[in-house]
């Protein structure tokens, strides 16, 4: 921590540091899970070390399991002071989204939130401070409840409902079957393929001819109409927002398939489709913050809380 190598000169607490060190990277990726921002991530990993480097790390048994429970700790409040200040709502005009992409490491944040998925964390952020500590350390990280419990000051049962509740959130309620689900995102993932590569004839064989585009003001360039009308026009439009198409994912939204944008996890836009015969017919651009928080989110790939945790 200090530049000095073991074995010269070493300072007694250079040990205890390059045993902190081994244990960095996992931290890391228990805090940004749960924050959903690098930058909060490394001050709560930084926060853990200057407990420890305070501590009677001698007294400290299990070394990997203190520091994720104080880490965690420090987490929860750090999610607790966020709900209680909560951050100003978004002003007439969009933020500039490669900023809001991350201002710590813009490509290592990219890269984290790819793995991820930025629509998980959108839906995440939804949960309660508890509700979510909870969640990630059983379901990503595989953590026991009753390890769980003193964390979030609840008895073990209480932390189980906890995560239980967090989960029946994170998968939100179709309001369809699987199979029209499956079809909903065939549709939504080649429009956002499209989308991504600017590519006009893709985006004119999944829009349908008559497609009608509305649009909260804040969404849009200056100028811009809040309807448009016609393939031609929506095509046109959608392939100029190419650089907001990378941060985009598809999502559950009030129980069909949606698509948000949320840069570093925070939700800046969700669009809301209508999907028929393979073709989008009618979708919806939300910005307003009061419509956002109104949304019902889910997240529709279950299997990626695995792989995260996998590779965590």
């Amino acid at each position: 921590m200090d530049g000095r190598k073991p074995g010269d000169g070493q300072h007694p607490q250079d040990g205890l540091a390059e045993r902190f060190e081994k244990h960095r990277g996992p931290l890391r990726a228990v805090a940004y899970r749960m924050l959903g921002s690098l930058g909060e991530a490394d001050d709560a990993v930084q926060e853990t070390w200057l407990r420890l480097s305070r501590a009677d790390a001698e007294a400290v048994g299990n070394l990997s399991g203190w520091l994720r429970t104080v880490v965690s700790r420090i987490c929860l409040d750090m999610l607790r002071s966020r709900t209680a200040r909560r951050e100003e709502p978004v002003g007439p005009e969009l933020p500039d989204l490669a900023r809001e992409a991350g201002d710590s490491d813009p490509e290592e944040e990219a890269v984290l939130a790819d793995s991820v998925g930025r629509a998980l964390l959108v839906v995440l952020d939804t949960l309660g401070p508890a509700e979510r500590v909870a969640f990630v350390l059983h379901d990503v990280f595989a953590v026991p409840f009753d390890r769980i419990a003193p964390i979030v000051e609840r008895s073990p049962v209480a932390a189980k409902k906890l995560a239980s509740r967090a989960r029946q959130k994170v998968r939100g309620v179709a309001a369809v079957p699987r199979s029209e689900l499956d079809r909903q995102r065939r549709t939504v993932d080649a429009f956002l393929a499209a989308a991504r590569g600017g590519d006009m004839a893709a985006l004119l064989a999944v829009l349908d001819p008559d497609v009608v585009r509305r649009a909260d003001r804040a969404a849009l360039p200056e100028g811009a109409p809040t309807v448009a009308r016609g393939a031609r026009a929506v095509a046109e439009e959608t392939a100029g927002f190419a650089p907001r198409s990378r941060l985009a994912e598809p999502a559950l939204i009030n129980g069909a398939v949606g698509i948000v944008v949320a840069p570093r996890g925070r939700l800046l836009l969700a669009l809301t489709l209508t999907v028929e015969d393979e073709r989008i017919t009618a979708y919806e651009v939300i910005a307003d913050p009061g419509r956002l928080s109104r949304l019902e989110l889910g997240f529709l790939d279950e299997v990626r809380l695995q792989i995260t945790s996998a590779h965590g």
